[in-house]
């Protein structure tokens, strides 16, 4: 499971420099790579497309409630909620959904602090290694209104590569109470 991976990464790149963080690498529709924090990442999960229950008069980014460990965990489209492609209006079929579970508090702490959330994703990616430090603030014009105030900046990859990084703590403070 991915959260064991996400728990004891490999020992080499342990061996980084202290600047260096691990960041989860996730697929948005369309053509959109953004990277999230590992330390805001509490699970990788695929979920069955019918395990999601529907709430109604719920803002159009929440997909429903899905129940994780025994609790409700709220389900929110990522892509919709920062301006791309809604889930529903995508073309590719699926019997499941990947999700990611972040969270708020420290997770060093205590495994049940803070609040947590799920975020549907299209495709989960790689871990990338990133000096936080490199982090960038992108011009203005080349995000989605949606997407500012998530926003953390970009890293441009040593390939030429750009990758949007996302602040998980931003996510949970924006959501409303459900």
């Amino acid at each position: 499971m991915l959260s064991n991976f996400l728990n004891n990464p490999i020992s080499s790149q342990t061996q980084t420099s202290a600047k260096q963080e691990q960041f989860l690498r996730v697929h948005l529709v369309p053509d959109t790579n953004i990277i999230l924090s590992i330390n805001q990442i509490t699970e990788v999960l695929n979920i069955p497309v019918e395990k999601i229950v529907p709430i109604p008069q719920m803002p159009a980014w929440t997909m429903g409630v899905y129940n994780w460990r025994g609790e409700v965990l709220w389900m929110v489209d990522l892509g919709h909620l920062v301006g791309l492609t809604p889930w529903h209006k995508q073309r590719y079929a699926s019997s499941n959904y990947r999700a990611i579970v972040i969270h708020h508090g420290d997770r060093k702490l205590n495994e049940n602090a803070g609040e947590k959330l799920g975020l549907i994703v299209h495709q989960v990616e790689d871990l990338e290694w990133c000096n936080p430090d490199q982090i960038q603030s992108p011009p203005a014009a080349s995000v989605t209104p949606e997407l500012v105030p998530f926003l953390r900046g970009y890293w441009l990859k040593t390939n030429g590569e750009i990758l949007i990084v996302i602040d998980a703590e931003t996510i949970m403070a924006a959501m409303p109470k459900l």
